[in-house]
């Protein structure tokens, strides 16, 4: 499945201008060190949407777009069908940058092994969601980029989603933050994301959402984790303290609206009350060697059962191949609760 006709906002899922277009490729036996895979899972993530943004100037992106033809680049849970490799026997499950595809030819050495715990709840999805990109997202967003601390109120927007729910546990049970306050749509998500540690979680899609998430930050707060731009972040940055931190990490909210982003309108809040707005990528935790004892630590939580990673932590969603398309805009309608998985069928 590849990129036809970038959109510059919302992708297009059939027709004559749809947004990707199915491709089938011959694929050779594995060469030296090479190994050939089933892709069970996908991830499906937010950041996807800019790889293939229509006008992107390629200068100013942390990643190589994705190229017309080229397979939609996405992380995948794999198991080996074939391999050249000592190290990747028959049957292995591993994870690797997949793409969407039925099946990948890949280097070994860009292939990692895994091992699910089923006996402390770990299984094979758990390494592209809590395990994987998003926990590690959110524990180096929390502690590195905005160093949050015991005695700091944190807000987490996208609360209910594969990030924003980390960040709420993280913030709460490892940290030990003062107070966690999350945004979420629905109140069955809300509740959702208190029974995992927030003290208080309030539905963007209310009438008064903006009077309840006043109330909520009464006092104001020391940290803002921002997962979905827009009039969010705007509203939050007048919900922060003086000498405020902001951990940008997403901005699902204009990621379809390539033509008519909402902007900030509360800059004169960033400078009177010198905030301190800080973007980054998970990519700068793993050159920076911080990813694997972030991960060892988040393992040793959930073996405690200070951090929960259920079966409602993740929205996996059986799909047939030509169908990969549909399921990873639901991302963008609100339609999974922690992390989405496409299972291919």
């Amino acid at each position: 499945m590849a990129p036809r006709h970038p959109p510059e906002n919302n992708p297009i899922l059939s027709g004559d201008n749809a947004t990707f277009t199915l491709q089938t490729t011959t694929l050779p036996p594995p060469g030296p060190n090479q190994t050939l895979v089933k892709v069970l899972y996908l991830s499906n993530d937010p950041a996807q949407r800019a790889w293939i943004q229509k006008g992107s100037d390629p200068e100013r992106i942390y990643t190589e777009p994705v190229q017309k033809g080229e397979p939609m680049r996405a992380f995948g849970v794999c198991e080996v069908v074939q391999s050249s490799s000592e190290n990747l026997k028959k049957g292995q499950l591993i994870y690797a940058t997949s793409g969407w595809s039925e099946y990948a030819l890949l280097d070994a050495k860009d292939c990692r092994p895994l091992y699910p715990d089923e006996s402390a709840g770990i299984r094979p999805t758990h390494f592209i969601g809590a395990l994987g990109g998003p926990g590690l997202t959110a524990y180096y967003g929390l502690v590195d980029v905005v160093r949050a601390k015991a005695e700091d109120a944190v807000v987490v927007s996208g609360a209910a989603g594969a990030t924003g729910s980390m960040v709420v546990q993280i913030a709460k049970h490892i940290v030990g933050c003062k107070k966690v306050i999350g945004i979420a749509g629905g109140d069955e998500k809300c509740r959702w994301v208190e029974s995992l540690g927030a003290d208080v979680c309030v539905n963007y899609k209310a009438p008064d959402f903006n009077e309840q998430l006043w109330r909520a930050t009464d006092g104001f707060v020391e940290v803002y984790f921002d997962n979905v731009g827009g009039e969010i972040l705007d509203l939050m940055l007048t919900r922060l303290k003086r000498f405020g931190r902001v951990a940008a990490c997403g901005a699902i909210a204009n990621y379809n609206k390539g033509g008519d982003p909402v902007g900030v309108k509360n800059w004169s809040e960033i400078i009177m009350n010198r905030l301190e707005i800080k973007g980054f990528i998970v990519t700068d935790a793993v050159v920076t060697g911080k990813s694997g004892p972030m991960l060892q630590k988040m393992v040793e939580k959930i073996k405690e059962g200070k951090i929960k990673i259920g079966r409602d932590s993740e929205t996996v969603v059986p799909t047939k191949f030509e169908d990969v398309p549909k399921t990873w805009v639901m991302l963008f309608q609100g339609g999974n609760q922690g992390k989405l998985v496409t299972q291919i069928q």
